[in-house]
């Protein structure tokens, strides 16, 4: 009898665990709930109960293929290895199969989990399925790996050139075994597992389902990549995949992301159009950073990935943090974007880079304060994304934005949210202001009768103190 444990990989398809497990014998399912751990690694309210909801979803899906599902609450990773030992001697199973997770807790979980099972002549199964290449596998001609995302993403496509990544085939229903021994454990609800939270009103924003997430990558396949590229930066256009939160979970998979993608191509690596590049550029950004956790494991130990950047002195401004986390900063592309973070879970990407470089270029405010806070409030909070991105803005990570190359948060919101429509929809207070006023409210008057705040930072004297700062180490 096989163990699957399932993780981030809530789904039944193009699943390399599953699929493995299945070709290995009968199979029996394990997923572990772990709230505290949860809570220290800032998983995000609306995240879990998204998690929570698929894996009700998942219950059903394994039950439709004759696999039960074994669910265990257990509040921190550190006792997990002996938990699972305890399952498997009940279960009589001598192989657990699971996907690879890349962070530095979860590695030394599993490998806690490896000896303790070694003892027992009993493994542990690892699989790549996060990723389109095994981490570890994309090196230099010297075998180091790469710190430039360009010269990585030659590689990769150097790798496309031969062949695209393949799903996995559909796996076929199992033999039906039956656990009236032992506990099975039961899917619970956000509300259950945090009685004292506040609910969370997001499932009309996020639907679970077993085709949801790949209607959604067929709708944007078929309509929307094609201008991707032109138009993938105006945050009041419905022009991006919305696919993160369900890339993050691992409803669907990145192979089938990229089989989608060239569809057309017949699984050729063929690229059509700019819309197609750009897009499989901006997966490969999703791969790079992956790797970067794998082989740098010090970005995800509250470090920087240039060494010298720990020296920077960041401002210790509780009130300028408050301000922009509740997005009431008075820069008005800032504040919309802090706002449907707090209300949606999500916030668009080029806005993502505007914040972060507010926070920490304009008031020079710990990069690491801003990743927690996106990482405690995203659907789609991914360690290894989040932490690359925000590195990225503090130009203290790999590929950088040179320190001196500051966004202007206002051009930034006339380029790319020209008539302020992104603007009206989160900060209504401006709503009624002309297209050219809404981006800098006060700068014309500053005795205007507003019921929003006035800018926290004056930009061009907070840039000049962020290059300085950077300059001094």
């Amino acid at each position: 009898m096989q163990l699957i444990w399932f993780r981030q990989d809530l789904r039944i398809q193009d699943h390399a665990a599953l699929w493995h497990a299945a070709q290995a014998g009968p199979c029996i399912a394990l997923v572990v709930i772990s709230p505290e751990q949860w809570a220290l690694h800032n998983d995000a309210a609306v995240k879990i109960d998204f998690y929570l909801r698929q894996l009700q979803v998942l219950k059903t899906q394994l039950k439709n293929l004759n696999i039960q599902l074994v669910i265990r609450h257990i509040p921190f990773w550190k006792d997990v290895p002996q938990v699972v030992l305890q399952l498997t001697e009940q279960l009589k199973v001598n192989c657990i199969h699971a996907n690879i997770e890349l962070g530095v807790n979860e590695l030394k979980r599993d490998a806690q989990i490896q000896k303790l099972l070694d003892k027992y002549n009993k493994s542990l199964e690892l699989y790549h399925d996060r990723t389109l290449f095994p981490v570890g596998s994309i090196r230099n001609k010297s075998q180091q790996p790469y710190q430039v995302f360009s010269a990585f993403k030659k590689n990769c496509y150097e790798r496309f050139s031969v062949s695209l990544p393949q799903c996995y085939p559909q796996i076929e229903a199992q033999p039906d075994l039956q656990l009236d021994s032992i506990d099975q454990g039961a899917v619970c609800t956000f509300a259950e597992l945090y009685p004292n939270h506040p609910a969370i009103e997001l499932q009309d924003c996020w639907p679970v389902s077993a085709e949801y997430a790949l209607t959604l990558l067929d709708d944007f396949i078929n309509n929307k990549v094609i201008h991707y590229e032109e138009e993938r930066d105006f945050p009041h256009l419905d022009s991006t995949s919305q696919l993160s939160p369900y890339l993050n979970s691992g409803m669907i998979s990145i192979r089938q992301c990229i089989q989608a993608l060239f569809r057309r191509q017949h699984g050729h690596f063929h690229i059509e159009h700019s819309g197609q590049q750009t897009w499989l550029d901006e997966l490969l950004w999703r791969e790079f950073y992956q790797h970067i956790l794998f082989d740098f494991p010090q970005v995800s130990k509250h470090l920087p990935f240039k060494a010298d950047t720990q020296k920077i002195h960041w401002r210790d401004q509780a009130e300028d943090l408050a301000a922009w986390q509740q997005g009431q900063t008075g820069i008005p592309i800032i504040d919309a974007g802090m706002r449907q973070l707090l209300a949606t879970g999500w916030m668009h990407n080029r806005v993502r880079m505007i914040t972060a470089m507010f926070l920490t270029k304009n008031l020079l405010i710990d990069w690491r304060l801003g990743e927690q806070w996106f990482m405690q409030h995203l659907i789609d909070g991914d360690l290894a994304a989040n932490n690359g991105g925000w590195q990225w803005c503090a130009s203290t990570g790999t590929d950088s934005v040179p320190y001196f190359r500051i966004f202007n948060p206002i051009s930034q919101s006339q380029k790319f949210d020209a008539n302020g429509d992104y603007i009206r929809q989160w900060v209504p207070e401006l709503a009624h202001l002309d297209a050219k006023t809404i981006h800098e409210p006060y700068a014309k008057n500053s005795n205007l009768a507003l019921n929003y705040p006035k800018p926290i930072a004056d930009l061009k004297e907070t840039r000049v103190r962020a290059i300085e700062a950077f300059k001094s180490i």
